[in-house]
């Protein structure tokens, strides 16, 4: 296998890292023979490379298949003594201001398979790199003494709690946001921020938000069936379930995870609302502003109509007619026009139609 692909392989044993580098077939072969387990970690492997590993672990072609692909929803799937969870990542993107094309959120994948002696990791994209996790947990052999899954509480964790700071960091895009559309139109940043990129800088958070609700909400059922909730967890062939091949001190630690991706639903949820009602309210503005232009159009429409029906009534030719021959007819009647629009003028300016 190139080794663009194998990006860490090592053997635990005792919740120990045993010295040495070693091809993941010698590694499952040495985690056997001490009763420990192998963590192999992929980076965006192809077919060919997964199907090697897959024959060295034994894994379904199902699974390798959704490995390689990487487009999978978070889900926990059985096959025989091998678990395969697929996860979403997600990573805040750093922006100086929302605009109609601002990234928020970047997403990427990271997939497990967990055997006796084994947990893989297939990852794809940048977006949550694993070797702080594994060097954190290296830190914590009492943790790896529990075994393959004491990583996948590792690196859920670390997904999870970037999926937090991705809440944290879009609550402050969202107070921007409604600041700006709800900011009086009197404020010269407002009124252009108000314009026609408004509601698409919205639609844009919206589509942000989707893709991030997308990595999150899927994500609680694999939980569930991990911690051990019943009638949650998938089943294998012969009825065991995945909840119960977890320890039960790393099913403790994983309650942990799921309070804290609970805590991330409720703020998407509550962001998705808060997106809705901002949204509503930059459309009652527009309404509003156009309204405010038709009552303009109309009251100069007023004020003109003066001058176009008086001119039409002297514009008829007729020979007898009333004040033709008055000497001073036109000064008075063009008086008389202008007066009439000016009290117009200042009946709609006071009424707040102009």
């Amino acid at each position: 296998m190139g080794r663009g692909a194998e990006a860490d392989c090592a053997v635990y044993v005792d919740g120990r890292r045993l010295p040495g580098e070693r091809h993941h077939a010698e590694a499952l072969a040495a985690a056997r023979r001490a009763g420990g387990f192998v963590w192999l970690g992929l980076h965006e492997p192809d077919l060919t490379e997964m199907t090697e590993v897959a024959a060295t672990f034994g894994l379904h072609e199902l699974a390798v298949e959704d490995a390689v692909k990487a487009r999978q929803r978070p889900k926990l799937e059985r096959f025989g003594e091998v678990s395969f969870l697929a996860l979403r990542t997600a990573r805040y993107c750093e922006h100086t201001e929302l605009t109609e094309t601002s990234e928020v959120v970047e997403t990427g994948q990271v997939m497990l398979f967990v055997g006796p002696h084994f947990v893989i990791s297939v990852r794809h994209g940048d977006v949550c790199r694993l070797d702080p996790v594994r060097a954190e947990v290296e830190a914590r052999p009492e943790r790896l003494r529990h075994g393959p899954w004491a990583v996948v509480h590792a690196i859920t964790d670390r997904v999870v709690d970037l999926y937090l700071e991705v809440a944290d960091r879009m609550a402050d895009d969202l107070e921007v946001l409604e600041t700006d559309v709800l900011a009086p139109p009197s404020r010269p940043s407002a009124s252009d921020r108000r314009g026609a990129g408004g509601i698409q800088r919205i639609y844009q958070m919206k589509r942000e938000l989707v893709e991030f609700k997308r990595a999150v909400l899927p994500l609680q059922r694999p939980l569930l069936a991990l911690v051990g909730h019943a009638g949650i967890e998938p089943r294998d062939a012969r009825g065991a379930g995945d909840g119960d091949a977890v320890p039960a001190e790393i099913r403790r630690y994983l309650q942990d995870v799921q309070d804290h991706l609970s805590r991330t639903v409720e703020q998407v949820n509550t962001y998705d609302d808060l997106l809705n009602s901002i949204l509503q309210a930059r459309l009652a503005q527009v309404t509003v502003d156009q309204n405010n232009d038709m009552r303009k159009i109309a009251a100069w429409a007023a004020v003109i109509a003066v001058w176009t029906a008086i001119a039409g009534v002297y514009g008829m030719n007729f020979t007898h007619m009333p004040e033709l021959g008055t000497r001073y007819g036109y000064p008075v009647v063009l008086a008389a026009m202008l007066g009439i629009s000016l009290a117009l003028y200042r009946w709609f300016r006071r009424n707040g139609w102009l």
